[in-house]
């Protein structure tokens, strides 16, 4: 999609990414006029003020980029308490809920109020947030949707924790928003795409990949017993083991659930699918110009679910499941609230909610697009994989 078929941004938000790209520009200056695509990227999403998750515009909801399955009703958050709840049941009272990026507080709303029902409250909940204008947004909601006794359970963490503890880990479309190394075939070797000066803007170059991202493009091509052919390009997360590590922290006993979207591996690196998974997210609009803007769009790209799932035992954890969104939430608990809905009496609540369940489940929504993976520690997730498991993909 070009550039002219999305609406301009407003002088302010223009301003703001001007700032932000005249930063880049003097990063890439003073890297002998080149920087990698993933550093682009971490600045564009994370640059302290000024990137997409660490300045103040709205991201999530009709008035952002895009909608999560926590900010379209309570249903999701609701599911994925039922799933959790017997994992902090077998740890006890010392149990802790640690959930990465908080998005606008729907999540832990829901969670907290669903694991009282279950009697499943951990002793702590505490959400991992980059952005200090979300952190606020959180705290706001969640201290006038809880009672007092819930919202004393939660704080906010600028940091993994840094010591040993025990519960739950939770990731909602958290793994596509970390940056990317984007690597090209070419003549047999693969190369890394870099970000380079091009006028007022910015352009992308191939150069040699070093010895860490070659090594992990070349076992892709081991696991899928092909080579990629010469022009392929797609992205790949060399450092995703190291990111579980750090993000898991001290997790001596308990599950980690992540869910976003993605592909098994060899899905991912389809022969059609050449140009890799990363797109732009601007006013609800999917594009391809990751480089425009700075700051006022998300980048994202798809998971690669058998790397995650090799991540995760590497990091000492035992591999619990694997399904997709629709198959999950329907292991969880769904029926119940399909049979809550029919007793709704008030006709709007009650398409309001009917649809929220087919987003969540249809093909054509996140149903299938939306993938769950487990992982679990000295604990056992029970029945939360059982419907529509997908691990023999991976």
């Amino acid at each position: 999609m070009s550039d002219f078929t999305l609406p301009p941004p407003d002088t302010d938000a223009a301003a703001h990414s001007a700032r932000l790209s005249e930063a880049i520009r003097a990063e890439i200056a003073s890297s002998d006029g080149v920087i990698a695509f993933s550093r682009f990227m971490e600045l564009a999403l994370y640059a302290p003020g000024l990137g997409y998750y660490s300045a103040g515009a709205s991201k999530f909801g009709e008035a952002g980029d895009f909608v999560t399955a926590p900010e379209l009703g309570p249903i999701f958050a609701a599911c994925v308490g039922e799933s959790v709840a017997p994992v902090l049941q077998q740890i006890g009272p010392d149990a802790m809920f640690l959930e990465l990026g908080g998005g606008t507080g729907a999540f832990a709303e829901v969670m907290l109020k669903r694991l009282l029902e279950l009697d499943a409250l951990p002793d702590r909940y505490a959400i991992l947030e980059p952005s200090a204008q979300l952190k606020q947004r959180q705290r706001e909601r969640l201290q006038q949707r809880l009672t007092p006794p819930l919202f004393e359970l939660v704080e906010w963490l600028d940091a993994p924790l840094p010591h040993d503890w025990q519960g739950v880990l939770f990731a909602n479309e958290v793994i596509d928003a970390l940056p990317t190394p984007r690597f090209a075939m070419r003549g047999g070797d693969v190369h890394e795409e870099h970000v380079v000066l091009e006028g007022e803007g910015f352009a992308r170059a191939l150069r040699p990949a070093d010895a860490f991202l070659g090594n992990a493009v070349r076992h892709i091509e081991r696991r899928l017993e092909r080579a990629l052919p010469d022009g392929y390009r797609s992205e790949v997360l060399p450092q995703l083991p190291y990111w579980i590590q750090a993000v898991s922290g001290g997790l001596k006993r308990g599950a980690m659930l992540f869910v976003d979207y993605g592909y098994p591996r060899a899905e991912y690196y389809l022969p059609e699918r050449n140009d890799g998974t990363l797109r732009a997210f601007y006013r609800h609009r999917m594009h391809g110009e990751p480089l425009l803007w700075p700051g006022l769009q998300d980048l994202t790209a798809s998971v690669d679910f058998t790397a995650l799932a090799e991540a995760g035992v590497a990091a000492g954890f035992d591999f619990a499941g694997y399904c997709n969104q629709a198959s999950f939430l329907l292991g969880n608990g769904l029926a119940g609230v399909l049979q809550r809905i029919e007793r709704i009496t008030d006709e709007t609540e009650r398409l309001r909610r009917t649809q929220e369940v087919k987003q969540l489940t249809l093909p054509s929504g996140m149903g299938e697009r939306f993938q769950v993976m487990g992982f679990q520690k000295d604990v056992e997730f029970g029945a939360a994989f059982l419907a529509g498991d997908l691990s023999f993909r991976l």
